[in-house]
Order: structure tokens, then C-alpha cells, then sequence
């Protein structure tokens, strides 16, 4: 498991009921409190993890031997990461990203980092792990369900058997294009979830939001090669739902804090961890120019995101848009 965050770190300890996990932190102080003390109190606190897992701040030896490799790595900093890793790992080791953003420069998945830097690895055995995932609650022992998606199925049920346990119910999926981008969408909607919730609107509003949420990014995936049923399952609509109206959520906290008026800077200063949504905005903005994709929500997180738009403002510019029929 590569980076030590809270989802990271929640990964590494299921994975660590089955079998043998080493958990890359790029901090010896992080290392060594999971090895000598088995918690992560600066990203995970509250939660005591497994004794088979061990933590290391060494990628060369974290990756050495290693079965599988898992990449939670925020996407501004996983082609660095990877291409560190990636000598260490065999061509026919399944390669897992649990980060749901993508690349600012390039617009690749992370699915596509991995294949472009690791260019011999076997295509079918990158995948992603992706759901309503959030960790403290998953660490907490409450139930949810995920998706193990690759396109070598051996590789998908081997990873689920590892993963799967009593409260967190691992589902495989062949459309690894889909699944990996209802993850990175998604945070962008979150941001305008919390931007809603921070405006003081209620539950129609949210209900609103959320349904044309899931219209766009779906218009978008499909564009880009997902399939349409991808987008109803777990992949897409389960992990909208849960990242829009959840307060656990750090895309939903940066909206929020942006309706009361504070400043995207100050927000993310503050935050401890990366909420993906702010940078992969952008991203995602230019997808949508280069498939010629309507993607109104989006285009108004943007807005608010880097032009400084109030976000009543774009709340009202939203509903006056020219009349349609629902798509």
C-alpha cells in the first residue's frame, strides 16, 4: 500500500486482516508510530490497526516482493510516486489505485500513469478500487460495498478474496474506464453538494443537484469509454450520494466553507488532507471541452473555484439557464 493518508491507511488494515500488508509513508514518524505503537493519529486517529501491518518509509522496500501493489497517492503527486515504484514491480503484478482525481497537465487517469510509466506492465492488471468509500467509516466497522475493477478478472477475484470482509462487501467490474472516472468526477459535484448545504438549502435542492450531478458526469463518462450501467452502480451513483451529503467528506467541507464566505486558499491551507475535487475541476472542465460535453454544474464550481464567483451567484445563473428537456 503506497501512501499513508486516511484511506490509505483504513485500505492497508483491511487488506491486513487476510495477509501480510506493508504501508508506504513518505514520514519515519508515521512509519514508526503504525510499526511501535500499530495507529496513524495524524491521519486515522482513534483506530488501533493490525498486527500484520507493517509500515515502512522505504518505497524500494515496500514494493519488494510485494504480490500487488496499491497506489493511494493524491493525483498531483502519483506519476512522481509511481515512477519511484515502478522498478521494483513485475509486469504481471496487479497495480490498484484507490486516488480518485486526475492529472492536471495531462488529463490521464491514474489507470493511464501507470500504463504510460510502467509501459510494459500488463495493461489488463491495472485497476482501480473505488465506491462510497470513506474511511473513518469503513475503519469504524460500518457496512458499505465497493468496486474491484480490472480487466483480468483473476486479477479482480484474487484482490476481492483479499479485500472482502464481513463489513466491506468488494463487487468486481471489467470496466475499469467507468469506474475509475465516476470516482474523479464525482468530487467536483461534491463541492458544489457542500456549497448547497452551506447556502442553508434543503433536501430538494440536494436531490436536485445530486440527479443532474450524475447526469453530467455520466454524459461524460460514457464519452471518455465508460458504460452506461457503470455510472448507476456503485462506482457512480453510490459514491456521489455519499460523498455529496457527507460532512466526512473534504470536497464537501471546501463548498461548504466557500457558501460561508471564506476563501478557497485559507480552506485549503487548513485542511490536512487533499480534497481532489479542487484541483481536478479543472481537469475535468477540459475533458469536457475536448468531448464537447455540456457539463453546467461543473462549470460553475469552476467558477466559484478560480474565477472568485459568489456562489449564489452561480446557484442563480444555474437556475436561469434556457429551458429544457431533462436528459
Amino acid at each position: 500500500m503506497i501512501g499513508a493518508g486516511s484511506w490509505g491507511t483504513t485500505a492497508a488494515a483491511l487488506a491486513a486482516r487476510s495477509t501480510p500488508t506493508v504501508l508506504w509513508s513518505r514520514r519515519d514518524e508515521v512509519a514508526a508510530s503504525i510499526n511501535e505503537r500499530h495507529n496513524n493519529p495524524d491521519y486515522l486517529p482513534g483506530f488501533t490497526l493490525p498486527d500484520l501491518l507493517r509500515a515502512t518509509a522505504d518505497l524500494s522496500e515496500a514494493v519488494d516482493g510485494a504480490s500487488a501493489v496499491v497506489m493511494a497517492v493524491p493525483s498531483h503527486g502519483f506519476r512522481q510516486v509511481f515512477a519511484k515504484a515502478a522498478p521494483g514491480i513485475d509486469s504481471a503484478t496487479p497495480v490498484v489505485s484507490l486516488t480518485k482525481g486526475i492529472e492536471q497537465d495531462t488529463l490521464a487517469t491514474m489507470t493511464k500513469i501507470v500504463a504510460e510509466v510502467a509501459s510494459g506492465h500488463d495493461r489488463a492488471r491495472i485497476g482501480v478500487l473505488t465506491g462510497p468509500n470513506l474511511a473513518t467509516e469503513i475503519a469504524s466497522g460500518q457496512p458499505t460495498a465497493t468496486v474491484m475493477a480490472f480487466g483480468d478478472e483473476s486479477a479482480a477475484l484474487s484482490l476481492q478474496s483479499v479485500f472482502m470482509g464481513p463489513t466491506f462487501r468488494v463487487y468486481t467490474n471489467d470496466d475499469v474506464t467507468g469506474c475509475e472516472l465516476g470516482g474523479a468526477l464525482k468530487n467536483v459535484m461534491a463541492i458544489a453538494a457542500g456549497m448547497s448545504d452551506g447556502l442553508g438549502f434543503g433536501d430538494n435542492t440536494r436531490a436536485t443537484l445530486i440527479t443532474r450531478a450524475l447526469a453530467e458526469l455520466t454524459r461524460l463518462g460514457i464519452a471518455l469509454g465508460g458504460k452506461p450501467a457503470t455510472f448507476a452502480g456503485l462506482a457512480g451513483m453510490g459514491d456521489l450520494i455519499a460523498t455529496c451529503i457527507s460532512t466526512s467528506s473534504r470536497n464537501h467541507r471546501v463548498g461548504f466553507a466557500l457558501a460561508q464566505g471564506r476563501s478557497l486558499d485559507e480552506i485549503v491551507t487548513e485542511m490536512r488532507m487533499v480534497a481532489e475535487g479542487v484541483k481536478t475541476t479543472r481537469a475535468v472542465l477540459d475533458l469536457a471541452a475536448r468531448t464537447g460535453i455540456e457539463m453546467p454544474i461543473a462549470t460553475h464550481v469552476g467558477r466559484v473555484l478560480y474565477q472568485g464567483m459568489d456562489p449564489r451567484d452561480a446557484v442563480l445563473s444555474l437556475m436561469t439557464r434556457d429551458p429544457k428537456a431533462e436528459d
